[in-house]
């Protein structure tokens, strides 16, 4: 508790751009964020004034950093899952758990579980040797989809192979791997709720997110074309997965659809960037909702507040053309799209690195889509020119 404030105070484990966005729904709640973060250049400790700087890797430096926190959570999936039920042992309440996070850290466990839960998913196996991988694809065919089984994100740890020869380097890198048949989609799809301890759901709209490389470009809310039943579907299947694998805060449950139906494609613990139009597109942010749930409180109305909500993620170019400038454009972005929303992560640019988004609301999904993304064209390349998802993953692909 916050002696000075008598509100609890919430520790976030990393402090990326997803600890800097929570940050902000902390101060709006009156109530006090600290990070943990690995330096005092990451994009949250740039913002928040309770930094401790350490090791997520490390359970000391975790210990150290729980104390005086009424409850602990995440920015990212990384902390060694022995060190959260560690925690738990010591009586920090840690949202959430380690029996419930493990599912988020290990694609492996959390297909296995799934799987007995009976929510759909792809074809998939462990992979533990060469022949593993060529008797399941001697069953489903080529091409497959192999994934490691811990720690990969936004394209990284997934590999789309044709044969036993593209395979090999994979298989010979020693990562620990799934395999996974490759699904024919019609898109992808999000569905975003929250739940908290005392057991009460909220969902926001289906979204429409678009991939590039494997990295999300953008996200539509509510997913254009989307039937009601559908996205009832996806929400009852996302708070039910949040039920019974005992997820307390944000959960993400990607989804593919499919021409017979969804399918679970990954899962994520925490604020998820297919829910950042949740901001300044719902009533109770993605944000603002996981500190409810964390805490314990009343979760807060999720309506839309506009017909349309389209977010652009902001990808790095070339060193020697992002970085340069950008506060100019800033400032003619605000004057040429008013209505635009940006948010800027404070962090490194790198080619294709998320370093910040933009959102634009209004009732025509053409016009608004074409808005976010001409702002974020602008604002990564200084570049009117281009205002669609293709031409601006061009510029950085």
């Amino acid at each position: 508790m916050d002696e000075r404030t008598g509100l609890p105070v919430v520790g976030m484990v990393g402090a990326g751009q997803l600890a800097r966005m929570t940050h902000q729904a902390a101060v709006a709640l009156g109530q006090s964020l600290r990070v943990l973060a690995d330096s005092a250049d990451d994009g949250a400790a740039l913002v928040a004034h309770d930094v401790v700087v350490g090791d997520y890797r490390s359970l000391e430096d975790l210990r150290a950093f729980a104390v005086g926190c009424d409850a602990l959570t995440f920015d990212h999936e990384h902390v060694p899952n022995a060190h959260i039920a560690a925690l738990e042992a010591d009586g920090v309440t840690v949202h959430p758990g380690a029996a419930a996070l493990v599912f988020a850290q290990d694609k492996a466990e959390m297909r296995r579980r799934l799987s007995t839960l009976g929510v759909p998913c792809p074809r998939w196996a462990p992979i533990e040797s060469r022949a593993d991988l060529e008797g399941f694809a001697e069953q489903g065919g080529w091409p497959v989809v192999l994934k490691a089984a811990r720690g990969g994100y936004d394209g990284k740890g997934v590999w789309v192979v044709s044969s036993l020869a593209e395979a090999e380097p994979v298989l010979a890198s020693g990562t620990p791997l799934i395999v996974e048949e490759k699904v024919t989609i019609v898109r992808e799809l999000a569905a975003d709720v929250a739940r908290s301890p005392f057991g009460q759901g909220a969902v926001w709209p289906v979204v429409e997110t678009v991939q590039r490389d494997g990295i999300c470009v953008e996200v539509l809310a509510p997913a254009p074309d989307l039937d009601d039943e559908t996205a009832e579907q996806a929400q009852a299947l996302a708070l039910r997965i949040a039920q019974e694998l005992g997820v307390t805060g944000v959960l993400a449950v990607e989804l593919f659809q499919t021409a017979d139906g969804l399918i679970v494609n990954e899962l994520a613990m925490r604020p998820h960037n297919s829910a950042h139009w949740t901001i300044e597109g719902s009533l109770t942010s993605q944000f603002e909702q996981h500190l409810r749930a964390v805490l314990d409180y009343p979760l807060g109305a999720t309506d839309q507040v506009a017909p349309v909500v389209v977010m652009a993620n902001l990808l790095g170019g070339p060193d020697d053309v992002t970085p340069k400038g950008i506060d100019e454009r800033v400032h003619h972005c605000f004057a040429h799209w008013p209505d635009v929303k940006i948010h800027l992560y404070g962090k490194q640019f790198r080619p294709g690195r998320k370093v910040g988004h933009v959102t634009a609301l209004g009732r025509d999904l053409e016009t608004v889509r074409r808005r976010a993304h001409e702002a974020a064209q602008y604002l990564m390349f200084g570049d009117m020119g281009l205002g669609d998802a293709s031409a601006t993953a061009a510029r950085h692909g």
